[in-house]
Protein backbone atom coordinates (compact mmCIF):
# COMPACT_ATOMS: atom_id res chain seq x y z
CA UNK A 1 0.00 0.00 0.00
CA UNK A 2 3.00 2.03 0.63
CA UNK A 3 3.71 2.08 -2.92
CA UNK A 4 0.44 3.54 -3.94
CA UNK A 5 0.23 6.13 -1.17
CA UNK A 6 3.21 8.12 -1.90
CA UNK A 7 3.71 10.68 -4.93
CA UNK A 8 1.99 9.20 -7.95
CA UNK A 9 5.57 10.84 -10.03
CA UNK A 10 7.14 7.67 -7.89
CA UNK A 11 5.65 5.33 -10.82
CA UNK A 12 5.03 7.06 -13.84
CA UNK A 13 8.10 8.61 -14.86
CA UNK A 14 9.20 11.89 -12.87
CA UNK A 15 11.95 10.94 -10.92
CA UNK A 16 11.28 7.46 -10.06
CA UNK A 17 12.26 4.06 -11.29
CA UNK A 18 10.24 4.60 -14.87
CA UNK A 19 12.39 7.64 -15.50
CA UNK A 20 15.62 5.87 -15.04
CA UNK A 21 14.72 2.66 -17.83
CA UNK A 22 15.45 -0.65 -17.36
CA UNK A 23 18.69 -2.00 -15.35
CA UNK A 24 18.16 1.47 -13.26
CA UNK A 25 20.14 3.73 -15.53
CA UNK A 26 18.82 7.21 -15.86
CA UNK A 27 17.42 9.01 -19.11
CA UNK A 28 16.49 12.70 -19.69
CA UNK A 29 12.84 13.32 -21.04
CA UNK A 30 12.79 14.75 -24.59
CA UNK A 31 13.15 18.73 -24.22
CA UNK A 32 10.02 20.67 -23.44
CA UNK A 33 8.56 23.11 -26.35
CA UNK A 34 9.46 26.87 -25.85
CA UNK A 35 5.65 27.79 -24.81
CA UNK A 36 5.89 25.39 -22.39
CA UNK A 37 7.40 25.73 -18.61
CA UNK A 38 8.29 22.44 -16.58
CA UNK A 39 6.66 22.11 -13.36
CA UNK A 40 8.46 23.51 -10.41
CA UNK A 41 10.17 20.84 -8.31
CA UNK A 42 8.28 18.92 -5.45
CA UNK A 43 11.15 19.22 -2.74
CA UNK A 44 11.15 15.59 -0.73
CA UNK A 45 13.28 13.30 1.01
CA UNK A 46 14.92 10.63 -1.18
CA UNK A 47 13.43 7.37 0.03
CA UNK A 48 12.99 3.44 -0.92
CA UNK A 49 10.38 4.41 -3.62
CA UNK A 50 13.56 6.19 -5.67
CA UNK A 51 12.12 10.10 -5.36
CA UNK A 52 15.41 12.10 -5.33
CA UNK A 53 14.01 15.38 -4.90
CA UNK A 54 14.25 16.71 -8.29
CA UNK A 55 10.91 17.80 -10.34
CA UNK A 56 10.07 17.44 -14.32
CA UNK A 57 12.60 17.97 -16.55
CA UNK A 58 15.20 18.09 -14.27
CA UNK A 59 16.21 14.04 -14.23
CA UNK A 60 19.86 14.35 -13.61
CA UNK A 61 20.24 17.36 -16.25
CA UNK A 62 17.95 16.65 -18.95
CA UNK A 63 15.29 18.84 -20.21
CA UNK A 64 15.48 22.60 -19.20
CA UNK A 65 16.38 22.02 -15.39
CA UNK A 66 19.70 23.16 -13.58
CA UNK A 67 22.29 24.01 -15.77
CA UNK A 68 20.88 21.52 -18.77
CA UNK A 69 20.91 23.03 -22.28
CA UNK A 70 17.49 24.14 -23.47
CA UNK A 71 15.52 24.16 -27.23
CA UNK A 72 18.11 26.32 -29.43
CA UNK A 73 21.09 25.58 -27.27
CA UNK A 74 22.99 22.51 -28.71
CA UNK A 75 25.70 24.15 -30.68
CA UNK A 76 29.21 22.26 -31.77
CA UNK A 77 31.36 22.51 -29.52
CA UNK A 78 34.44 24.96 -30.74
CA UNK A 79 32.24 26.30 -33.84
CA UNK A 80 32.70 30.15 -33.00
CA UNK A 81 36.57 29.54 -31.84
CA UNK A 82 37.14 27.45 -35.57
CA UNK A 83 35.60 30.44 -37.42
CA UNK A 84 37.86 32.99 -35.93
CA UNK A 85 40.65 30.45 -36.45
CA UNK A 86 39.32 30.35 -40.44
CA UNK A 87 39.11 34.28 -40.67
CA UNK A 88 42.96 34.82 -38.68
CA UNK A 89 43.95 32.09 -41.42
CA UNK A 90 42.42 33.90 -44.39
CA UNK A 91 43.48 37.27 -43.65
CA UNK A 92 47.30 35.69 -43.43
CA UNK A 93 46.78 34.29 -46.80
CA UNK A 94 46.15 37.13 -48.33
CA UNK A 95 48.69 39.36 -46.63
CA UNK A 96 51.44 36.60 -47.74
CA UNK A 97 49.58 36.99 -51.67
CA UNK A 98 50.21 41.01 -51.03
CA UNK A 99 53.29 41.00 -49.82
CA UNK A 100 54.66 38.38 -52.36
CA UNK A 101 52.86 40.03 -55.25
CA UNK A 102 54.77 43.80 -54.24
CA UNK A 103 57.81 42.17 -53.91
CA UNK A 104 57.69 40.22 -57.51
CA UNK A 105 56.33 42.93 -58.96
CA UNK A 106 59.02 45.17 -57.76
CA UNK A 107 61.54 42.67 -58.89
CA UNK A 108 60.68 43.15 -62.38
CA UNK A 109 61.42 46.71 -63.24
CA UNK A 110 64.18 47.40 -65.06
CA UNK A 111 65.96 49.85 -63.35
CA UNK A 112 68.36 50.79 -65.96
CA UNK A 113 68.80 55.36 -66.53
CA UNK A 114 70.88 56.42 -63.66
CA UNK A 115 69.61 60.28 -63.52
CA UNK A 116 72.35 60.95 -60.80
CA UNK A 117 74.63 61.39 -64.11
CA UNK A 118 72.27 64.11 -65.18
CA UNK A 119 74.52 67.58 -64.97
CA UNK A 120 73.46 70.71 -64.10
CA UNK A 121 70.14 70.25 -62.79
CA UNK A 122 67.62 72.64 -61.43
CA UNK A 123 66.12 73.24 -58.29
CA UNK A 124 63.72 70.53 -56.81
CA UNK A 125 60.26 71.97 -56.59
CA UNK A 126 56.95 70.74 -55.02
CA UNK A 127 55.65 67.50 -55.95
CA UNK A 128 56.76 64.87 -58.55
CA UNK A 129 57.76 65.52 -62.20
CA UNK A 130 57.45 61.94 -64.29
CA UNK A 131 59.27 62.29 -67.64
CA UNK A 132 57.13 59.43 -69.56
CA UNK A 133 58.60 58.48 -72.85
CA UNK A 134 57.34 56.18 -75.41
CA UNK A 135 60.17 54.87 -77.61
CA UNK A 136 60.50 52.73 -80.97
CA UNK A 137 62.35 50.19 -79.71
CA UNK A 138 61.62 46.94 -81.20
CA UNK A 139 63.31 44.69 -78.54
CA UNK A 140 62.33 41.07 -77.91
CA UNK A 141 59.80 41.26 -81.38
CA UNK A 142 59.94 38.41 -83.62
CA UNK A 143 59.86 39.48 -87.47
CA UNK A 144 56.09 38.27 -87.04
CA UNK A 145 55.43 40.86 -84.39
CA UNK A 146 57.18 43.67 -86.13
CA UNK A 147 54.90 42.81 -88.96
CA UNK A 148 51.28 42.34 -87.02
CA UNK A 149 52.55 45.74 -85.58
CA UNK A 150 53.91 47.78 -88.65
CA UNK A 151 56.05 49.16 -86.83
CA UNK A 152 59.47 48.46 -89.74
CA UNK A 153 62.55 47.09 -88.59
CA UNK A 154 64.89 50.10 -87.92
CA UNK A 155 67.51 49.70 -85.76
CA UNK A 156 68.72 50.86 -81.89
CA UNK A 157 65.60 52.99 -80.55
CA UNK A 158 64.17 56.82 -80.63
CA UNK A 159 61.59 58.47 -78.89
CA UNK A 160 58.15 58.34 -79.95
CA UNK A 161 55.91 60.12 -77.34
CA UNK A 162 57.37 62.09 -74.30
CA UNK A 163 54.89 63.86 -71.54
CA UNK A 164 55.74 65.37 -68.11
CA UNK A 165 53.33 64.30 -65.91
CA UNK A 166 53.33 66.32 -62.60
CA UNK A 167 51.88 65.12 -59.50
CA UNK A 168 50.66 67.50 -56.74
CA UNK A 169 48.35 68.53 -54.30
CA UNK A 170 46.43 71.01 -56.58
CA UNK A 171 45.71 68.49 -59.44
CA UNK A 172 47.97 66.83 -61.48
CA UNK A 173 48.80 67.85 -64.69
CA UNK A 174 50.32 66.10 -68.04
CA UNK A 175 51.86 67.63 -70.92
CA UNK A 176 52.98 66.60 -73.83
CA UNK A 177 56.62 67.40 -75.35
CA UNK A 178 55.77 67.34 -79.37
CA UNK A 179 58.95 65.42 -80.59
CA UNK A 180 59.52 67.80 -83.07
CA UNK A 181 60.23 70.69 -80.48
CA UNK A 182 63.12 73.13 -81.54
CA UNK A 183 65.47 72.97 -78.39
CA UNK A 184 69.26 73.50 -77.21
CA UNK A 185 70.74 70.02 -76.69
CA UNK A 186 73.31 70.80 -74.00
CA UNK A 187 76.32 69.91 -74.07
CA UNK A 188 77.17 66.82 -72.74
CA UNK A 189 80.06 64.07 -72.53
CA UNK A 190 79.18 60.96 -74.24
CA UNK A 191 78.62 57.71 -71.88
CA UNK A 192 79.50 55.52 -73.86
CA UNK A 193 82.59 57.57 -76.24
CA UNK A 194 83.58 59.59 -73.42
CA UNK A 195 83.83 62.66 -76.18
CA UNK A 196 82.53 65.88 -75.62
CA UNK A 197 80.14 67.21 -77.28
CA UNK A 198 78.88 70.74 -78.12
CA UNK A 199 75.54 72.39 -77.11
CA UNK A 200 73.22 72.24 -80.80
CA UNK A 201 69.91 73.38 -81.40
CA UNK A 202 67.88 70.33 -82.40
CA UNK A 203 64.64 68.69 -82.37
CA UNK A 204 63.63 67.56 -78.64
CA UNK A 205 63.77 63.57 -79.88
CA UNK A 206 67.45 63.99 -81.62
CA UNK A 207 68.78 63.72 -77.70
CA UNK A 208 67.53 60.67 -76.88
CA UNK A 209 68.71 59.52 -79.86
CA UNK A 210 72.47 60.94 -79.55
CA UNK A 211 73.07 59.76 -75.69
CA UNK A 212 69.95 57.83 -74.77
CA UNK A 213 67.88 58.88 -71.39
CA UNK A 214 70.09 61.03 -69.62
CA UNK A 215 70.99 63.62 -72.22
CA UNK A 216 66.97 63.22 -73.07
CA UNK A 217 66.20 64.48 -69.19
CA UNK A 218 68.91 66.78 -69.04
CA UNK A 219 67.78 68.50 -72.30
CA UNK A 220 64.16 68.42 -70.82
CA UNK A 221 65.59 70.50 -68.01
CA UNK A 222 67.91 72.51 -69.27
CA UNK A 223 64.67 74.07 -71.47
CA UNK A 224 61.90 74.04 -69.10
CA UNK A 225 64.08 74.87 -65.89
CA UNK A 226 61.84 71.83 -64.05
CA UNK A 227 63.54 68.98 -62.12
CA UNK A 228 62.61 65.63 -63.29
CA UNK A 229 62.25 63.49 -60.70
CA UNK A 230 61.68 60.00 -62.13
CA UNK A 231 61.82 58.45 -65.67
CA UNK A 232 59.64 55.63 -67.40
CA UNK A 233 59.98 54.51 -70.79
CA UNK A 234 58.18 51.56 -72.74
CA UNK A 235 58.69 49.98 -75.93
CA UNK A 236 56.24 49.24 -79.18
CA UNK A 237 56.16 45.32 -78.14
CA UNK A 238 55.46 46.29 -74.43
CA UNK A 239 52.61 48.67 -74.78
CA UNK A 240 51.04 45.99 -77.12
CA UNK A 241 50.84 43.33 -74.41
CA UNK A 242 49.65 45.96 -72.08
CA UNK A 243 46.29 46.57 -74.05
CA UNK A 244 46.23 42.84 -75.40
CA UNK A 245 46.65 42.17 -71.16
CA UNK A 246 43.22 44.02 -70.01
CA UNK A 247 41.64 43.38 -72.26
CA UNK A 248 41.50 46.32 -75.10
CA UNK A 249 40.78 49.66 -74.04
CA UNK A 250 37.49 51.37 -74.63
CA UNK A 251 37.98 54.46 -77.11
CA UNK A 252 35.40 56.80 -78.68
CA UNK A 253 36.66 58.18 -82.02
CA UNK A 254 35.44 61.54 -83.38
CA UNK A 255 36.48 60.47 -86.71
CA UNK A 256 37.30 57.74 -88.57
CA UNK A 257 41.84 57.08 -88.98
CA UNK A 258 42.69 55.40 -91.82
CA UNK A 259 47.13 55.66 -91.97
CA UNK A 260 49.10 53.29 -93.72
CA UNK A 261 52.54 53.83 -92.27
CA UNK A 262 51.44 53.34 -88.81
CA UNK A 263 48.83 50.30 -89.56
CA UNK A 264 45.61 52.23 -88.37
CA UNK A 265 42.65 51.41 -89.97
CA UNK A 266 39.85 52.71 -87.23
CA UNK A 267 36.47 53.55 -87.67
CA UNK A 268 34.45 56.56 -86.02
CA UNK A 269 32.74 55.72 -82.72
CA UNK A 270 32.77 53.60 -79.78
CA UNK A 271 35.02 50.48 -79.95
CA UNK A 272 37.55 48.60 -78.16
CA UNK A 273 41.19 48.54 -79.27
CA UNK A 274 43.10 45.58 -79.19
CA UNK A 275 46.95 46.12 -78.47
CA UNK A 276 48.15 46.20 -82.72
CA UNK A 277 45.23 48.53 -83.01
CA UNK A 278 46.19 51.17 -80.18
CA UNK A 279 49.80 51.20 -80.98
CA UNK A 280 48.76 51.95 -84.15
CA UNK A 281 46.31 54.88 -83.12
CA UNK A 282 49.00 56.42 -80.52
CA UNK A 283 51.68 56.45 -83.42
CA UNK A 284 48.63 57.71 -86.22
CA UNK A 285 50.21 61.08 -87.56
CA UNK A 286 50.20 61.56 -91.52
CA UNK A 287 46.38 61.28 -91.14
CA UNK A 288 45.87 64.07 -88.53
CA UNK A 289 45.25 68.20 -89.44
CA UNK A 290 48.17 69.18 -87.43
CA UNK A 291 50.45 65.94 -87.17
CA UNK A 292 52.72 66.02 -84.30
CA UNK A 293 49.67 68.42 -82.13
CA UNK A 294 46.94 66.03 -82.96
CA UNK A 295 49.48 63.22 -82.62
CA UNK A 296 50.27 64.28 -78.82
CA UNK A 297 46.48 64.79 -77.92
CA UNK A 298 45.33 61.17 -79.21
CA UNK A 299 48.16 60.27 -76.62
CA UNK A 300 47.16 61.97 -73.57
CA UNK A 301 43.42 60.33 -74.39
CA UNK A 302 44.76 56.88 -74.98
CA UNK A 303 46.94 56.63 -71.95
CA UNK A 304 44.61 58.05 -69.83
CA UNK A 305 42.04 55.63 -70.71
CA UNK A 306 43.86 52.80 -70.31
CA UNK A 307 44.87 53.88 -66.81
CA UNK A 308 41.73 54.52 -66.21
CA UNK A 309 40.62 51.00 -67.10
CA UNK A 310 43.99 49.55 -65.13
CA UNK A 311 43.57 51.54 -62.21
CA UNK A 312 40.37 49.61 -60.93
CA UNK A 313 39.48 47.06 -58.48
CA UNK A 314 38.09 44.66 -60.71
CA UNK A 315 41.95 44.43 -61.99
CA UNK A 316 44.03 45.36 -58.67
CA UNK A 317 41.80 42.60 -56.70
CA UNK A 318 41.47 39.73 -59.17
CA UNK A 319 45.00 37.93 -59.51
CA UNK A 320 43.50 36.01 -62.37
CA UNK A 321 43.90 39.98 -64.27
CA UNK A 322 46.91 41.53 -62.31
CA UNK A 323 49.10 38.92 -62.84
CA UNK A 324 49.06 39.07 -66.45
CA UNK A 325 48.80 42.66 -66.50
CA UNK A 326 51.78 43.37 -64.33
CA UNK A 327 53.51 40.34 -66.27
CA UNK A 328 53.24 41.72 -69.38
CA UNK A 329 53.88 45.49 -68.57
CA UNK A 330 56.41 45.54 -65.66
CA UNK A 331 59.45 43.38 -67.22
CA UNK A 332 59.40 45.71 -70.63
CA UNK A 333 58.95 49.17 -68.46
CA UNK A 334 62.56 51.08 -68.08
CA UNK A 335 62.61 53.14 -65.15
CA UNK A 336 65.14 54.98 -63.27
CA UNK A 337 67.48 53.36 -60.37
CA UNK A 338 65.03 54.78 -57.75
CA UNK A 339 61.63 54.15 -59.02
CA UNK A 340 59.64 52.23 -56.99
CA UNK A 341 56.40 50.32 -57.45
CA UNK A 342 54.39 53.06 -55.75
CA UNK A 343 55.89 55.26 -58.04
CA UNK A 344 54.53 53.15 -60.53
CA UNK A 345 50.95 52.75 -59.10
CA UNK A 346 51.20 56.83 -58.64
CA UNK A 347 51.47 57.20 -62.18
CA UNK A 348 48.80 55.18 -63.06
CA UNK A 349 46.12 56.75 -60.53
CA UNK A 350 47.55 60.54 -61.52
CA UNK A 351 46.79 59.55 -65.25
CA UNK A 352 42.98 57.99 -63.55
CA UNK A 353 42.57 60.88 -61.86
CA UNK A 354 43.03 63.48 -65.02
CA UNK A 355 40.93 61.09 -66.95
CA UNK A 356 37.77 61.60 -64.14
CA UNK A 357 37.90 65.08 -65.09
CA UNK A 358 40.60 66.14 -61.63
CA UNK A 359 43.39 67.32 -63.29
CA UNK A 360 44.97 69.36 -66.87
CA UNK A 361 46.11 67.60 -70.03
CA UNK A 362 47.83 69.81 -72.63
CA UNK A 363 50.71 70.26 -75.25
CA UNK A 364 53.64 72.45 -73.80
CA UNK A 365 52.96 76.36 -75.57
CA UNK A 366 53.80 76.53 -78.99
CA UNK A 367 54.40 79.89 -80.73
CA UNK A 368 55.28 78.71 -84.02
CA UNK A 369 57.27 76.54 -86.84
CA UNK A 370 60.79 76.38 -86.39
CA UNK A 371 63.79 74.99 -88.62
CA UNK A 372 63.63 71.51 -90.36
CA UNK A 373 59.55 71.76 -89.95
CA UNK A 374 60.15 71.68 -85.87
CA UNK A 375 58.00 73.93 -83.61
CA UNK A 376 59.63 76.58 -81.44
CA UNK A 377 57.89 76.95 -78.07
CA UNK A 378 56.10 79.86 -76.58
CA UNK A 379 58.89 80.59 -73.40
CA UNK A 380 56.83 83.25 -71.63
CA UNK A 381 53.86 80.51 -71.28
CA UNK A 382 56.60 78.41 -70.39
CA UNK A 383 58.10 79.91 -67.73
CA UNK A 384 54.69 80.64 -65.92
CA UNK A 385 53.62 77.09 -66.54
CA UNK A 386 57.09 75.53 -64.88
CA UNK A 387 56.44 78.15 -62.07
CA UNK A 388 52.92 77.09 -60.87
CA UNK A 389 54.07 73.42 -61.51
CA UNK A 390 57.22 74.24 -58.97
CA UNK A 391 55.18 75.88 -56.45
CA UNK A 392 52.53 72.99 -56.83
CA UNK A 393 50.04 75.50 -57.93
CA UNK A 394 46.95 75.28 -60.12
CA UNK A 395 48.16 75.45 -63.37
CA UNK A 396 46.08 78.12 -65.61
CA UNK A 397 48.68 78.30 -68.64
CA UNK A 398 46.53 77.65 -71.35
CA UNK A 399 48.61 74.65 -74.20
CA UNK A 400 47.77 74.42 -77.93
CA UNK A 401 44.99 71.84 -77.59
Amino acid sequence: MSDWNGDSRDRFGHGGMAARGRGGRPHAEPPLPPHMSPRPSVPGPRGHDGYDGYGPGEVYGGGRGRGGPGPGDYRRPGGGRRFKRMIVTLLVVILAISVGTYFWADSQLRREVDLGKVEDRPETGSGTNYLVVGSDSREGMTAQDKKNLHTGSAAGKRTDSMMILHVGSNGNTVISLPRDSWVTIPAFKGSETGRQYPATRNKLNAAYSMDGAPLLVRTVEYNTGLKIDHYAEIGFGGFAKIVDAVGGVEMNLPRAIKDEKSGADLRAGKQTLDGSQALAFVRTRYALAQSDLDRTKNQQKFLSALANQTATPSTLLNPFKLYPVMGAGLDTLVVDKDMSLWNVGSMFFAMKDIQGGEGKQMNMPIAGSAPMGSLSWDMPKVKQLVSQLKNDEKVTVKGNR
